[in-house]
């Protein structure tokens, strides 16, 4: 078992650079081109941000554990909003957006909906996953069009074009070298975690709920609390908010097209209504004033603890 902790940190730590390496390089690459870099940050950022969940969950599907491959997706979305978001509050006060409270969040709240009620038949089917990808196509359309009504259609600064050319034979390589380490670092992540959740005598679910949502959340994690650190803290916001509408659409959407997923009944009961309560709960808590305080973010670092102490106990 000992060999199987070393292994599943070796992988976490392949999974955070490959992801890191993968930002970089698209980003870079899309930049190169010409690409505004707000259009980065809404599709391709977004994108990469939630490939280390889509490599852990269809490898965890091939693998027959679908326990971890759904269960790494909830635990994401739950520590997302109740770890992330909670943490990044208690660095400093979160502003949210008016449009946000509007539009996105209750965007992520009707994924939520969704999700449910597709797996109250005990599975997510082939027929599931491609309406909610079609779906996630089309929160894509709408991001695009939001930020042209927004007037933020400028194009990218043309020396910084001229500069990213030169280095596309990089970006290729950080591109090529991300997608080989999360393959990689997930395959090691779920092999490793299955092997500690029989040694421990503890189910696939949890820790796919736990460790490994927790684990493919640290880019997600690291982007917050940066953004918190340089004042930018409505980066905090989108990033959460974007990465589990992507999780559930674009994870979720692509997994059972390729497997179809069982989910267990005992999610149906707590996990997953408890994922659609930590969405709907930004609601009151960022209230009329628009803003998530220390307070807040107290209540739902608190909040996500109880959720892993009653996962395990």
């Amino acid at each position: 078992m000992l060999m199987a902790a070393v292994l599943f940190f070796v992988g976490l730590l392949i999974l955070y650079y490959a992801a890191d390496f993968l930002v970089d390089g698209s980003s870079r690459l899309a930049l190169s081109f010409g690409i505004r870099p707000l259009i980065i940050g809404m599709t391709i950022v977004a994108f990469a941000t939630s490939m280390p969940e889509l490599m852990v969950s269809l490898f965890a599907a091939f693998k027959g554990s679908a326990d971890i491959a759904s269960g790494n997706i909830i635990g994401s979305n739950v520590a997302n909003i109740g770890l992330i978001l909670g943490v990044a509050a208690l660095l400093a006060p979160i502003k949210v957006a008016r449009s946000t409270m509007l539009r996105e969040i209750p965007i992520m709240i009707a994924a939520s909906v969704l999700l449910l009620l597709f797996s109250l038949d005990g599975r997510l089917s082939f027929g599931n996953g491609l309406v909610l990808f079609l779906l996630l196509l089309a929160f894509l359309v709408y991001c695009l069009r939001s930020a042209r009504e927004k007037g933020l259609e400028r194009p990218a600064p043309a020396d910084l074009v001229a500069k990213e050319r030169l280095s596309r034979r990089r970006d290729l390589v950080l591109i090529l070298l991300g997608i080989i380490g999360l393959g990689f670092g997930a395959e090691l992540m779920v092999r490793s975690a299955v092997t500690i959740a029989r040694a421990l005598g503890l189910s696939e679910l949890v820790i796919g709920m736990t460790i490994v949502a927790l684990g493919t959340s640290l880019p997600e994690l690291a982007a917050s609390v940066m953004s918190a650190c340089k004042g930018e803290m409505d980066i905090s916001v989108g990033n959460v908010i974007g990465s589990n509408i992507f999780n559930v659409l674009f994870v979720l959407g692509i997994c059972p097209m390729v497997s179809p997923l069982a989910i267990d009944p005992s999610v149906l009961r707590f996990e997953l209504p408890l994922m659609l309560l930590f969405c709907l709960a930004l609601i009151p808590l960022a209230g009329r004033r628009l803003r998530l305080g220390r307070p807040e973010g107290a209540i739902l670092l608190i909040g996500y603890c109880l959720f892993v102490g009653v996962l395990y106990l």
